[in-house]
């Protein structure tokens, strides 16, 4: 028998950042308690961060010269 910790939202079951696998038909008992989650009021904000970085489509900057600097050259 195993046993997860983590919450419901929006339909969906949350852990501490791993996935869970639960094998075909198998006996599920879930509790719900009566203690909220507190919400994260960032999470919107970095899923909306994450949504745009992913839209950028830029090409990989190419290799600069390497540039050796002594104190007497400058």
């Amino acid at each position: 028998m195993q046993a997860y910790e983590g919450y419901f939202e929006n339909g969906n079951f949350f852990t501490a950042g791993t996935t869970v696998r639960i094998p075909e038909r198998r006996r599920v008992s879930i509790t719900v308690f009566d203690e909220p989650i507190p919400v994260n009021e960032n999470a919107e904000a970095w899923k909306d961060f994450l949504s745009e970085i992913k839209k950028i489509d830029d090409e990989p900057l190419t290799d600069f010269k390497r540039v050796k600097f002594r104190e007497a050259d400058i």
